[in-house]
């Protein structure tokens, strides 16, 4: 006695489709095969006359099933009367397409509607209550008219939406129904079936369904609630759909995938896919699980990819999604530390930070002359170059691909106002920035060197202009960047405690103590030197206050005690 009949929607791939229609008939199921009018006659006859001798296989009238029109309905409903007729032992019927693949035993589907012989599977929901409409149509594409394909002529199909909205048309719904949606994939029982497709209202029904959007994912879904005394709004069969509600295809590598859902049947399967094909079309008839489907146990590994679809990886851009400003991904793909004014305080500051956190401390990498790379190679990782004009072309994605290309390794870079401001803009925003930040502490190589005041004056005007700037986007609202500043004054007075959160923040860590600094630089009269600035007219506040009495000492060398040593 055959329980379960099985209605096919077919129109291309048609060597996958007899293979699968030879196994469902195999498995004791009758078929009834809709072929779209839209193949060439030559085709469809070369793939009838392949299974003519198959005596439980039928072929119902052809109808032209363009996508979201009402054809795919036209369809199912002569295929569903054919297969209702033709197979009265038939209990359930479940529709399927030409690209559908079996992935359990025919004889557990059999077993699994036998012990529910009153329940209709078929997904269900009111459009309030449906998250996976794609293209802002959800309620208007049941009061609206849709004479137009949506495929073959998008604009006069928008064109004819505005129009309606304009005039705020809107068609009648027929009395008693209630717009439903979900999967067109469904398997219903005869009682429920035979109820919709001989409705006196059927007329009115289709009438009205003619003119809807998409009606294969509401003619069923809503006219079963007028009949069924017990449905499960759930498909047996595995569908999941991209971000832009195109159907995921399933390959050769998504088997063990596949098994893990419990699911009867997968829509939708790469017709190459013969890894697939050989294994669930040829099952092992031991391997009976009697398993509920739960689709639900690999919705997250879907839920990932179509993140990875739309957001990308954090920090990588390529050239066929080029985000637009804000609507990346992360600007880069780990954590780094920007500091500023620390190698003009400290001597072999890049050294010794290298060696207390174990990151790659790289110096000025937006010097106007060079980018200056740790150890002052010419080349880095990812094939960079130390070339300011490659570096200079696209400032932001040269510190991108720094990032990328050395992810597993921390990278620290200095910054000043001599630098190449334009990639500020791209580090205050990033949420993977740290920056340190010594206002002031530019004046100090001024400080140190060897030029007319004149000059060093027009500079440090220029540098503390800068920075200012600078200072002030780093302190904007908006700022995401991990961000601490200090004025030179006041990082002086307590060095070791402001490097060592600086430390503890880039380690991870906050359980070892820095014991050792490194040296600063002798700043021995740099108090009259910021007095000189005034008195030439400059107010030097980014330093804070530095009294000219109190001139800070250079740290001394501790004198070893002499010793005698014997022969």
């Amino acid at each position: 006695m055959s329980s379960v009949g099985i209605v096919i929607l077919v129109h291309t791939a048609f060597d996958r489709a007899e293979q699968v229609i030879r196994h469902w008939v195999k498995g004791g199921c009758p078929v009834v095969v809709h072929v779209d009018s839209s193949v060439p006659n030559g085709t469809f006859k070369a793939f009838e006359r392949k299974l003519k001798p198959l005596k439980t296989v039928k072929f119902s009238k052809r109808y032209r099933c363009e996508w979201g029109t009402w054809g795919m309905v036209a369809a199912t409903q002569n295929a569903s009367e054919m297969m209702l007729t033709s197979f009265p032992d038939v209990r359930h019927v479940y529709l399927a397409s030409g690209s559908c693949l079996p992935l359990r035993p025919v004889e557990e589907l059999r077993t699994y509607l036998d012990g529910r012989p009153r329940t209709d599977f078929i997904e269900s929901a009111t459009t309030a209550d449906v998250p996976w409409t794609v293209g802002g149509l959800d309620k208007e594409r049941f009061t609206l008219r849709f004479p137009f394909s949506w495929k073959k002529h998008r604009r006069l199909f928008d064109g004819y939406v505005r129009l309606q909205r304009r005039f705020r048309f809107k068609r009648h719904i027929p009395s008693g129904l209630v717009p439903h949606m979900g999967s067109q994939w469904w398997c219903l029982t005869r009682q429920t079936l035979s109820a919709i497709l001989q409705d006196p209202d059927r007329p009115a029904y289709d009438a009205y369904f003619k003119k809807v959007w998409i009606p294969d994912e509401s003619y069923f879904q809503t006219l079963v609630r007028l009949y069924s005394p017990h449905i499960e709004s759930r498909s047996l069969t595995l569908s999941k759909f991209d971000f832009q509600g195109k159907p995921h295809i399933f390959y050769d590598d998504h088997l063990q995938l596949l098994r893990r859902s419990d699911c009867f049947v997968a829509r939708k399967t790469w017709p190459h896919a013969n890894r697939l094909y050989n294994t669930f079309l040829n099952p092992d008839p031991a391997a009976f699980k009697a398993a509920e489907p739960n689709p639900g146990k690999i919705d997250r590994i879907f839920a990932k990819a179509v993140d990875r679809r739309t957001l990308g990886r954090p920090g990588l851009y390529m050239q066929s999604r080029w985000p637009r400003m804000d609507r990346e991904n992360g600007l880069t793909s780990s954590p780094y530390s920007v500091f500023e004014g620390f190698v003009e305080l400290f001597e072999n500051f890049e050294f010794w930070l290298a060696k207390e956190t174990g990151a790659r401390v790289h110096g000025h990498l937006y010097h106007p002359e060079k980018a200056m790379f740790d150890g002052r190679q010419d080349h880095f990782q990812g094939a960079l170059s130390n070339s300011a004009i490659l570096r200079d072309y696209q400032p932001h994605m040269f510190l991108t691909n720094l990032i990328w290309n050395t992810r597993g390794e921390r990278q620290a870079f200095q910054f000043g106002p001599d630098d190449n401001q334009k990639v500020a803009p791209s580090f205050i925003r990033d949420r993977n920035a740290q920056v340190s930040v010594i206002s002031g502490a530019w004046a100090v190589p001024l400080f140190l060197s060897n030029r007319n005041f004149a000059d060093i004056r027009i500079d440090a005007a220029r540098m503390q202009q800068v920075e200012t700037a600078h200072l002030n986007a780093l302190r904007a609202a908006d700022t995401k960047a991990r961000v601490r500043i200090w004025t030179m004054a006041d990082f002086i007075d307590s060095p070791m405690e402001a490097l060592q959160t600086i430390v503890d923040e880039m380690t991870g860590k906050s359980v070892r103590t820095v014991t050792e600094a490194p040296r600063m630089v002798d700043l021995q009269g740099f108090g009259q030197f910021l007095q000189n600035l005034k008195n030439q007219g400059m107010h030097p506040y980014l330093m804070g206050d530095f009294p000219v009495e109190n001139a800070i000492p250079a740290p001394k060398s501790t004198t070893r005690k002499p010793y005698l040593v014997r022969k």
